[in-house]
């Protein structure tokens, strides 16, 4: 099934707002055998708006469009609506209820302008959106649909996942069974990868496709499966999983779809230990990462963000002489960072990060992107197991800081496989 993307919006076209909403729905439509055929990204003009609907129509059955309906003047999308599929601009006394009550839980009294959210076109039927004052759109026309969301990403994905799409499903039934397996893959650059499993990959029967997935220091391999027969297709994808996971052996280091502070977690909780981040160049991004997961305070402890030398000593203990002959930005100091860590935050697992983040305070010996980093676990005997290395990390300050980040926390992985 594909769906054709609108992103409408001046503030896309002029730089000013990144589009997110047309990634966000392609991914979660494509483990159910759904694909975004196009994304137009169009502003906020009548026009503009109605031949991109057009053009839409001819490629997909099913349109979403984003954004463009704000309470403002610059907000045309639902007009232009009622004029493409007709009907009136009629208050609806539900959506208006909805817009109160979203309006009275965030505190604020309602005004004319976002009063004005509940007239809607008697062409559609509308889907109440939950988690914000603009009012989600469906309407059909000649059996096909187009759906227009609200730009805003977090209400555009809420809404999307809980009601438009399994909406969307519940029209355009299919007795096809779409089944998936996930390997998250480590030590390989994508080509090495495809090289590496090519012959088997060559091999796979046609309800059967492999997808490349790949981010800075992982990469996620899909295998989804399409077939009438359910048992068949959900045993062929199982059997196929389980074949590339034997191939790559320690490569794999989960068969979910998780990422790798998930996938700590989820190894420190098993075993029952807590965890600490020392960090300097990632300043504090590794944290970050942990704690945008529910249920991470059962074993995320802490975090000591040690840009200073002066930190890096009087908290975590590094030694003032490890500083003088080796540069902050070296193994012994990592080292010494994630075993303070175990110790001030009281933790059994620790990582840390030291490096030259750019665009500046590189030197010939460490360029810019240069990270030294270490994970540390406090072993069941009591006794300290440490490792330590270098890598160079390439692209701009925010992809050093998200690379480091991924790759320490890969490092912590595999040192508690053992365990």
């Amino acid at each position: 099934m594909k769906v054709s993307v609108i992103v409408i919006g001046d503030e896309i076209l002029l730089g000013q707002v990144t589009d997110t909403n047309s990634g966000d729905i392609a991914r979660h439509i494509a483990p159910y055998g759904w694909e975004v055929g196009d994304v137009q990204a169009v502003g906020d003009e009548a026009d503009e708006i109605r031949l991109a609907i057009d053009r839409a129509f001819e490629q997909s059955d099913v349109v979403l469009t984003t954004g463009g309906l704000g309470p403002t003047k610059d907000d045309i999308t639902k007009g232009v609506m009622r004029d493409y599929f007709g009907g009136e601009l009629r208050e609806d006394p539900a959506v208006l209820a909805n817009v109160m009550d979203v309006v009275g839980r965030r505190g604020f009294k309602i005004n004319a302008l976002t009063a004005a959210q509940a007239i809607v076109p008697t062409s559609c039927r509308v889907i109440q959106n939950r988690v914000g004052t603009a009012p989600i759109m469906w309407f059909e026309k000649g059996g096909k649909v187009l759906v227009a969301m609200p730009g805003v990403p977090f209400e555009t994905r809420e809404m999307f996942t809980s009601e438009v799409f399994p909406q969307l499903r519940g029209k355009f039934k299919t007795d096809v069974d779409i089944e998936h397996a996930v390997l998250m893959v480590t030590d390989y650059t994508e080509s090495a990868l495809a090289e590496k499993i090519a012959p088997w990959e060559e091999a796979l029967p046609e309800y059967l496709h492999l997808a490349y997935l790949p981010k800075p220091g992982l990469i996620r391999l899909r295998i989804d499966g399409a077939h009438r027969d359910r048992d068949f297709i959900a045993s062929e994808v199982k059997r196929a999983a389980g074949e590339l996971a034997a191939m790559l052996g320690d490569a794999v280091i989960a068969t979910e779809d998780l990422t790798p502070a998930q996938i700590l977690l989820q190894r420190c909780r098993e075993l029952g230990l807590t965890l600490a981040t020392a960090e300097s160049c990632t300043g504090g991004n590794i944290a970050h990462e942990l704690t945008l997961i529910p249920g991470s305070s059962d074993v995320f402890a802490g975090s000591v963000v040690s840009y200073s030398n002066d930190v890096k000593m009087g908290l975590l203990g590094v030694e003032r002489v490890t500083l003088e002959a080796n540069g902050a930005v070296s193994l012994p100091v990592v080292r010494e960072m994630a075993e303070g860590a175990l110790r001030a935050v009281g933790a059994h697992v620790a990582v840390a990060t030291s490096g030259i983040a750019g665009p500046g305070g590189g030197s010939e010996e460490k360029p810019v992107g240069t990270v030294c980093m270490a994970a540390a676990v406090t072993a069941p005997d009591g006794m300290t197991v440490c490792e330590a290395e270098t890598h160079h990390f390439p692209g701009n300050r925010q992809r050093v800081i998200e690379a480091s980040t991924t790759r320490v926390l890969i490092k912590a992985i595999k040192l508690l496989r053992a365990m």
